[in-house]
């Protein structure tokens, strides 16, 4: 069995489309490590929604990986840059 890391942007209008089109991807993403022998590792996973716009819907977004929930979070380390969920790099500078 493989571990491998990835890293995938997904853009929408709202939160539920994002949502949405995220877990699709990542059904299309399982099924072709699956295939590949790769096993991607869902405890290193974690979802980020970004975005500066204040939202009027529910910002908990709920991604599955191997059926299990990714953990949410709102700032992630990345290439020893830490990123936070309004891009601000607050907490990178500080």
């Amino acid at each position: 069995m493989s571990i491998a890391y990835c890293s995938t942007v997904i853009v929408g209008e709202t939160v539920s489309e994002v949502e949405n089109f995220s877990n699709l991807e990542l059904e299309k993403k399982t099924a072709w490590s699956r295939s590949n022998k790769i096993r991607f590792n869902e405890e290193k996973s974690k979802v980020m929604l970004i975005s500066r716009m204040k939202w009027k819907e529910v910002k908990e977004i709920k991604i599955y990986l191997h059926n299990k929930p990714s953990e949410q979070v709102t700032t992630m380390k990345y290439l020893g840059t830490i990123i936070d969920n309004k891009f601000k790099f607050s907490e990178h500078t500080s």
